[in-house]
């Protein structure tokens, strides 16, 4: 069954033996986040397995950690507060959690963030700046008695950075939800944060509250699942920006962009299936001409501006590529910008689904419920 063949594929990094004897008394389920997992031990101690074959063992607030442990096991002794945090995107996780006071230090600058709270506590001072992950003030870190760095995958960048953090004695965890294929898999990634901040609980609730929020306007995305009458709405949708060389930036057909399209009840294209990269990159650059033969009938196009700025007319839009007049979804004013902060809320990925969703089943959606994207007029 699914469950089996999912932990199958986690059997490469998901690891049980703490190498003290100690055995799980229970899994945290997930039902679509594969890149970490949480089991139970007797005791309230959980032990985190993440996809980059990291392993942490969460220790309750009081309570030591057994003698043996494997080496390769880090220990998270509870409270976790004045964390390191560098992973833009997790902000509003924790923001979700009210577990923005266990943040001490960041790698984000004000104003960089999208979250009020996070934001208002870095002018209060309750945040202290201590620079980028790529070059961090390491004596800001110390002073703040940081023992946890919540790193986005561009430390993997700066090795010798992380290295130096280590040993400092701050744990280093590295985030791997951005690898996530699916949007909920990102989002599910609050019960890993729900664990170490000792909200598990509330993780669950929030995670579940998403969850029955896009019932009644998702379907299964998942491989070989046909399209309920119901839900898709027979509309192709474009996502894409275009770069400083007048090429098309698109994203693959299994990128999660393109699966929350799917959910919404559209159809994402280009599927470029045959034209895909072998690399890990979940984006793609398209010749323009390319593009056009595959994008422009389609009934729907979504402008990403997280790159070059949010467009508010047409005409800012058009000025882009010459091409772009004779698409179809211009031709019938059905050209949507997303806002720049969304891929930095991934709490906000529910909402984004089911934007896409108003904009393919209504008419003349209602700006005032719309999170992500805008109309260009």
């Amino acid at each position: 069954d699914a469950t089996a063949s999912q932990e199958q594929e986690q059997a490469s990094w998901r690891n049980v033996d703490l190498g003290c004897g100690w055995q799980p008394i229970g899994i945290t389920e997930l039902s679509h986040a594969e890149n970490f997992s949480i089991d139970r031990f007797e005791g309230g101690y959980s032990l985190i397995c993440i996809a980059d074959g990291t392993r942490f063992f969460v220790v309750p607030e009081g309570a030591e950690a057994p003698e043996g442990l494997s080496e390769d096991i880090t220990v998270i002794q509870q409270p976790v507060d004045n964390i390191y945090m560098v992973a833009a995107n997790i902000v509003c996780l924790f923001d979700a959690l009210d577990a923005i006071d266990a943040i001490g230090v960041s790698g984000i600058l004000l104003d960089h963030c999208p979250i009020d709270s996070f934001n208002a506590a870095m002018e209060s001072g309750a945040i202290t700046y201590a620079g980028k992950y790529s070059a961090p003030d390491y004596e800001i870190v110390l002073e703040s008695g940081t023992s946890l760095a919540v790193e986005s995958n561009m430390i993997n960048h700066s090795p010798e950075v992380k290295e130096k953090l280590q040993n400092l004695g701050v744990t280093v965890l590295v985030d791997q939800s951005s690898y996530e294929s699916q949007a909920l898999g990102r989002l599910e990634w609050i019960k890993l944060y729900g664990v170490l901040t000792g909200k598990e609980q509330l993780a669950e609730e929030l995670f579940e509250k998403e969850i029955k929020e896009l019932e009644n306007v998702s379907v299964q995305a998942d491989e070989g699942q046909e399209h309920s009458d119901q839900t898709n709405q027979g509309k192709t949708v474009a996502f894409f920006y275009i770069t400083s060389k007048g090429s098309a930036n698109v994203r693959k057909p299994g990128d999660y962009v393109a699966k929350m399209i799917t959910m919404a009840g559209g159809t994402y294209v280009p599927q470029s299936a045959e034209e895909e990269e072998e690399n890990a990159l979940s984006t793609m650059n398209m010749e323009m001409e390319a593009f056009y033969a595959k994008a422009k009938d389609a009934d729907y196009i979504i402008y990403n501006s997280t790159i070059d700025g949010e467009l508010t007319t047409m005409d800012e839009f058009l000025a882009k590529s010459p091409l772009l007049a004779d698409f179809k979804a211009v031709k019938e004013g059905h050209v949507w910008c997303t806002g720049k902060n969304l891929f930095q809320e991934t709490m906000g990925l529910g909402n984004m689904i089911q934007d896409i969703h108003r904009m393919l089943t209504e008419e003349t959606p209602d700006e005032g419920q719309m999170h992500y994207i805008h109309q260009l007029k």
